[in-house]
């Protein structure tokens, strides 16, 4: 049965969620979620810097 992940470290930056988390591995991981209703982006990233900008540079497609 697989870990379960724990997101630490979360911001939100307009609808997205931007976290960091530990993958099946113990890589530390970050991830850019968009928590808009029908909009289904999200991205996993090794840097925390490259997670913000996604986040910060994210439009959503679903009006």
């Amino acid at each position: 049965m697989p870990r379960p992940i724990r997101p630490r470290n979360t911001i939100r930056i307009g609808p997205v969620q931007v976290a960091t988390y530990y993958d099946g591995h113990g890589r530390e991981k970050h991830t850019a979620v968009c928590t808009a209703p029908r909009c289904g982006f999200s991205a996993d990233y090794d840097s925390r810097a490259a997670a913000e900008i996604a986040a910060r540079t994210h439009r959503c497609t679903v009006r």
